[in-house]
């Protein structure tokens, strides 16, 4: 069992940036596929990004194509999403997740493919 904690949401104005963290709790995770999800106020939850074990594989979804960044630091056991340029639009709760299950190079973008997820943390990008 894996706990996931993220952290790092805030309060910020467009244009703004942030970094989220993620972090497991009593384990490395360095063997694990990491990607960030968020969900909007009465919508499902949706993918951001995600990062291969190896961290030699990315993917974003393309409403963060050129803003979002994500990061892996296995010595550190950690992974970062650098947020930079934010729009109202990016206002959601982000969740961090974890799966063990994939091959070197690969990421998820659907739920179904993570075992473990933080609690999430609110980022709110006022006008």
């Amino acid at each position: 069992q894996v706990h996931l904690v993220d952290s790092g949401g805030g309060l910020v104005q467009a244009g703004d940036s942030l970094t989220l963290s993620c972090a497991p709790s009593g384990r490395s995770f360095s063997s694990y596929a990491v990607a960030w999800f968020r969900q909007h106020p009465g919508k499902e939850r949706e993918f951001v990004a995600g990062i291969s074990w190896t961290g030699g594989g990315t993917v974003y979804a393309d409403s963060v194509k050129g803003r979002f960044t994500i990061a892996r630091d296995n010595a550190r056991n950690i992974a970062h999403l650098r947020m930079d340029n934010l729009k109202p639009a990016d206002t959601a709760v982000y969740y961090c997740a974890a799966t063990p299950r994939l091959p070197a190079g690969r990421v998820h973008t659907s739920e179904e493919g993570y075992d473990y997820w933080g609690q999430g943390t609110q980022v709110t990008v006022s006008t």
